[in-house]
C-alpha cells in the first residue's frame, strides 16, 4: 500500500483479532507494537512473527493497562522513544470480570458497572490519550472495534439449545463506542486527528455448530468472518487510501444486520 514506513499499535495485540492485525501490518512493512495486558502473549505473537520473516526490527512487544492513564502515557512514551513518531493505534481490548456473560436477568448491577468501565472506560481513556498526542503531534488515527451488536438488537434467536448468549454488557458497550468515536472526531476537527470505528459481524473462533448454522443463515454468502477480513479493513483505513473517511463507523458482515 503506502510506501513510507509506519508506526502502528495494536492494543489487544495478542487476541484473536489483533494477532491478524499484528500480522498483514508488519508483513506490509510497517513498525507494529503488540501492547496486550499479558506480556508474556504479546511477546509470543511478534516470535512468531519474526520466525515467518518480519524484521525484528519493527516488532515491539509492551504491556498496557488501559484502565490506567500512566500506563498509556508510558506506552506512547516508549513507543516514540523506540520509533520516532507514531501513526496509529487500533484498540481491539477486551477486559472484563469474571461474571461477564451472564444472561440479562442473572447480571448484576456491580458487575454490568464494572464491565462497562474496564471495557468502554477503557476505550475512553486510550482515545482520550492519543487523540491529545496526535492533535500535538502532526496528527494520526484511531480506529475502535465495536460490533454489529452495537447497530443493531441481538436476535437472540441463534442462541437457543446453545449455552451462550449476548451479554448485555457488551451491547452497551459497543454502541457506545460508536458514538464515541463520532464525538472525538467532530471535538478534534481541523486537528488532524482521525478516528473511525469498525463493526464486525461474528468472527469464526469453533463455536457451537448449531449456532454458526444459525447466524449463516442470517448472512450473504460467507457467513461467519475470518481475522484476516477485520484485518484487511483496517489496513485500509491506516493506509492514504482511505483519508476522506472520519467519524464512521464501518460495518463488515456479509449483510447480517439486514
Amino acid at each position: 500500500m503506502d510506501s513510507i514506513i509506519k508506526t502502528f499499535i495494536i492494543i489487544g495485540g495478542a487476541g484473536l483479532l489483533g494477532t491478524e492485525f499484528s500480522k498483514i501490518l508488519s508483513e506490509n512493512g510497517d513498525n507494529v507494537v503488540v501492547a496486550d495486558f499479558n506480556i508474556d502473549a504479546a511477546t509470543s505473537v511478534c516470535d512468531k512473527l519474526i520466525s515467518a520473516g518480519v524484521e525484528q526490527s519493527q516488532l515491539m512487544a509492551t504491556t498496557i493497562n488501559i484502565v490506567e492513564k500512566d500506563s498509556i502515557l508510558m506506552l506512547i512514551n516508549k513507543v516514540q522513544q523506540r520509533f520516532g513518531s507514531i501513526d496509529g493505534v487500533v484498540n481491539t481490548a477486551y477486559p472484563r470480570n469474571a461474571n461477564y456473560g451472564r444472561k440479562f436477568e442473572q447480571v448484576e448491577f456491580a458487575d454490568f458497572c464494572e464491565n462497562t468501565n474496564l471495557n468502554l472506560g477503557g476505550y475512553f481513556l486510550v482515545a482520550q490519550q492519543f487523540a491529545e498526542y496526535f492533535s500535538k503531534n502532526n496528527g494520526g488515527d484511531i480506529i475502535n472495534i465495536s460490533s454489529v451488536y452495537g447497530v443493531i438488537a441481538p436476535k437472540f434467536e441463534i442462541y437457543d439449545g446453545t449455552p451462550m448468549t449476548m451479554p448485555v454488557e457488551y451491547a452497551v458497550i459497543k454502541s457506545g463506542l460508536i458514538h464515541l468515536g463520532k464525538y472525538i472526531a467532530k471535538y478534534y476537527r481541523g486537528k488532524k486527528v482521525r478516528i473511525n470505528t469498525i463493526s464486525p459481524g461474528g468472527i469464526f473462533d469453533n463455536q457451537n455448530e448449531s449456532f454458526v448454522s444459525r447466524y449463516n443463515d442470517n448472512c450473504n454468502s460467507v457467513g461467519m468472518l475470518s481475522p484476516k477480513e477485520i484485518a484487511n479493513v483496517v489496513q485500509y483505513i491506516f493506509s492514504s487510501s482511505s483519508h476522506g473517511i472520519s467519524g464512521q463507523n464501518i460495518i463488515v458482515d456479509d449483510g447480517f444486520t439486514l
